[in-house]
């Protein structure tokens, strides 16, 4: 990728949930006087997540949503580093709240879809990751882990509503008794490609904390915000138009 390109990325600056991300800003979350948690997004103080915090680089959209494709479809794997490279500030930030070691845990693919796909674009995310923050915050102690597996093959989340991703994950991850020792008492930080409606994040944080986990963050290239979900939504039931940076060159 040309320096151009990478340039055309800008990192959320939105008046964002402090927990999960989502844009406060949007009509429908808004903060209102009479909320006790304004600075909460309204699922958030409906229903709290289990995880801790989760940040992302940027608003799925646009160059970012093309890069991540690059990676995720067409395996331009050297796109992981630069999109990890951005994402790294807002993960060290995050997790000077840490203490001790943190367990990195991509999230994972189910076996059949890993071997249709050749690799684990989270897990390459993960890798690029641990990498920018030993040169951004060497004092960060990381290690990648396996724990979290995907024990059931799921429907494309892409083509289902929100309540439909949620029931479409129940079951669909686990820990087991060899790996809870692991992780047991331990932090973790959940690396996935994009946080669209919270539903994989949400779950994976839910049955990491079950196992004994002491707290869970999470850490997204992208964020898709709910007002632009329905639409990247609609246009991934259609066949994907072929991504093109040449106005930037």
């Amino acid at each position: 990728m040309c320096s151009s390109c990478w340039e055309l990325l800008r990192p959320q600056n939105a008046d964002l949930c402090v927990r999960c991300g989502e844009d406060l800003g949007i009509a429908q979350f808004s903060p209102g006087a009479s909320r006790p948690h304004p600075e909460l997004c309204r699922p958030c103080e409906l229903v709290p997540p289990a995880f801790e915090k989760a940040v992302a680089f940027g608003t799925y959209e646009g160059p970012l949503r093309g890069l991540i494709h690059l990676l995720k479809y067409d395996r331009v794997e050297p796109v992981a580093q630069g999109l990890a490279a951005r994402l790294a500030p807002m993960v060290a930030s995050m997790l000077a709240a840490a203490k001790g070691e943190v367990l990195v845990v991509p999230v994972p693919l189910h076996r059949n879809k890993r071997r249709e796909r050749g690799f684990n674009q989270s897990r390459l995310l993960a890798t690029a990751l641990i990498k920018s923050l030993h040169r951004l915050a060497p004092a960060l102690r990381l290690r990648m882990t396996n724990s979290l597996q995907r024990t059931r093959e799921t429907q494309s989340q892409s083509v289902l509503t929100n309540i439909q991703r949620r029931r479409n994950l129940r079951g669909a991850f686990s820990v087991s008794a060899t790996e809870a020792k692991k992780i047991l008492s331990r932090e973790v930080l959940l690396v996935d490609d994009i946080y669209t409606t919270g539903a994989t994040a949400r779950a994976c944080s839910d049955i990491l904390m079950k196992a004994g986990a002491a707290r869970v963050w999470v850490a997204t290239i992208a964020r898709a915000q709910r007002e632009g979900s329905v639409r990247w939504d609609a246009a991934s039931r259609t066949v994907a138009p072929q991504v093109s940076f040449a106005a930037a060159q």
